[in-house]
């Protein structure tokens, strides 16, 4: 069985690349985990020559390698062109962040009374799979976050190639794979295996240490059922997103509805709502006719665009269907291009007492789909919010800092969201310190970890404490000597190197 390339604008093929036979995910697992103790064991100063070179890799074919992800994605060269930017300023971001050191929580405490010594560190989990998403085929796929941020924890990586871009995946693999070499990684550091099959295989491997996947719900779980099912089960940290929703305080709506269907008709539009932080659901005070304002705006920036996949495409011409038989009403809808995998873009409205806990409301549909619907009051309005399911991303839209409203809107979405904004809409995840690109269930399979950021290291690795042990034989992140100069507890003391 192969994975078989189409171009999104037309349907047409563009080739195919051979499904890797399990006998050969079979080696590449297990050389990703005769390696895996050497690289755990490089300084973090050294994996950064490492992650800087695959950066240069990408950023030197990047003409290349947009060119084959436009044919596959249809997202057009300028955004993709961005995306190979962001791709290779996430792995020197990723790689700083493991110089830097803190993620490893050092810790030491030297005998005291009738204590022993005791040192604690995080250590790499092992080889690490990874499952890429289609709607980001540089920044959440074979070279993406998880990619990046696996390297820099130390761990080898295996990444199952994505069936939307499989002659992309394939050039990457290779790409990486090749610059990996040239600056002197061990064979095994990264490796790449396609098909379904591969995929499957590639979970259940016994030296495979943990799983990091974007993508659908149904997927997610897929994966996390079959990790649990192992002799030994693994953890997998999956990023699989719900409706994220934006709540319009009566002060905002009153003084400028019209911007701000503007900007949530960008948002949820934006590459063809094809974003996992794609708000989907506008709640608006009764009265403000929210649902008009918002197909006005849609209707006067008319985007067009192709799904992904024909599956997307499918997908979200039947969530409209299911959308209306569970209650809501279409207000506005734009049709997208003539050819290919075209998806119209949609809103509709949907009365709030529609909005309850096992409704398909409730549930994301993926694509520029968004529901509109109005509140009689806080106590509404904190009803609608607390049947709403644990999300990636939630929004509050007020009128300034002072708005009285938003201290409460804000604490009644920090209960349902990873991260919460005021004012911005969420599409846009930048890769910082302070990022957390997660969320409660079922948005993710573990709400305390993130796919962006520093923090999203810290999830291939596990803590473990020595005691007694001899300083020439700890780790070297607890040697008296601090060699990797990183910041560690002493004592009880932080201190800084």
């Amino acid at each position: 069985m192969t994975d078989v390339s189409y171009d999104p604008r037309t349907g047409r093929v563009n080739g195919e690349v051979e499904a890797t036979p399990l006998d050969q995910v079979d080696a590449i697992v297990a050389a990703a985990a005769a390696c895996a103790i050497e690289v755990a064991a490089t300084p973090p100063a050294e994996r950064v020559r490492w992650s800087a070179a695959i950066a240069d890799a990408l950023e030197a074919a990047r003409d290349e390698l947009v060119d084959l992800a436009d044919a596959e994605t249809a997202l057009g060269r300028p955004r993709l062109e961005g995306e190979v930017a962001r791709t290779a300023g996430q792995l020197r971001f990723y790689a700083d962040v493991a110089v830097e050191g803190s993620y490893l929580g050092a810790t030491i405490d030297h005998a005291a009374g009738a204590n022993p010594p005791l040192a604690r560190v995080n250590v790499p989990l092992g080889p690490v799979a990874v499952f890429g998403a289609s709607n980001f085929p540089f920044a959440f796929s074979v070279l993406g976050n998880d990619t990046a941020s696996a390297l820099a924890a130390g761990c080898p990586v295996v990444v199952k190639g994505h069936p939307a871009h499989p002659l992309l995946s394939q050039r990457l693999g290779a790409l990486a794979t090749e610059a990996l070499r040239d600056a002197g990684a061990p064979d095994g550091v990264l490796g790449i295996v396609h098909g379904f099959d591969a995929g499957v295989h590639l979970v259940a491997a016994s030296q495979i240490a943990a799983v990091a996947f974007t993508g659908s719900q149904r997927a997610g779980m897929a994966l996390r059922e079959a990790a649990q099912q192992r002799d030994v089960p693994i953890p997998v940290f999956a990023e699989m997103g719900t409706v994220n929703p934006v709540v319009v305080t009566p002060a905002a709506a009153e003084a400028r509805l019209g911007e701000i269907a503007s900007g949530f008709v960008g948002s949820f539009t934006l590459g063809t709502g094809q974003f996992c932080t794609k708000p989907g659901l506008l709640l608006a005070p009764r009265g403000s006719r929210a649902a008009e304002a918002v197909a006005s705006a849609l209707r006067e920036t008319a985007p067009r665009g192709w799904a992904l996949t024909q599956g997307i495409a499918d997908a979200a011409r039947t969530g409209v269907g299911e959308l209306v038989d569970a209650g809501a009403e279409v207000v506005a809808e734009i049709a997208g291009p003539d050819d290919g995998w075209s998806v119209s873009s949609t809103v509709l409205s949907v009365p709030l007492d529609a909005l309850q806990p096992g409704s398909r409301l409730l549930e994301e549909c993926f694509g520029p789909v968004a529901l509109v619907a109005e509140y009689d009051d806080e106590t509404a309005l904190t009803r609608t919010v607390g049947a709403l399911q644990g999300t990636l991303a939630a929004t509050v839209v007020a009128d300034g800092d002072s708005d009285p409203d938003l201290p409460g809107v804000l604490a009644e979405l920090t209960s349902k969201a990873g991260r919460v904004t005021v004012g911005d809409f969420p599409t846009g995840v930048a890769y910082t310190w302070a990022q957390h690109h997660g969320g409660p269930w079922p948005a993710t399979s573990d709400p305390t970890a993130t796919s962006v950021g520093a923090g999203a290291l810290s999830r291939f690795t596990r803590p473990v404490t020595y005691q007694s042990v001899p300083d020439a034989a700890l780790p070297a992140p607890l040697r008296e000597s601090n060699p990797w100069g990183i910041p560690r507890r002493v004592d009880g003391r932080l201190m800084t190197p």
